[in-house]
């Protein structure tokens, strides 16, 4: 799957989501709405991850699903 395939069932894809990323609230998850940007943007602030971190969990949630 590529993002662009998550992006547009986001709403399906948001159980997934807090599965992986536990500490994000619905709010926060909404926020997002699809916008990878802002996900690595949250991952990055919830968990004090760096930017590369954010982006590989990414990278690895778009490879799993």
């Amino acid at each position: 799957m590529n993002w662009d395939q998550i992006q547009g069932n986001w709403k399906e894809m948001t159980g997934n989501v807090k599965a992986k990323w536990g500490e994000l609230t619905d709010d926060e998850i909404a926020e997002v709405n699809g916008d990878r940007e802002a996900l690595e943007g949250k991952i990055q602030a919830k968990y004090g991850k760096t930017k590369e971190e954010a982006k590989k969990e990414v990278d690895d949630f778009v490879n799993a699903n």
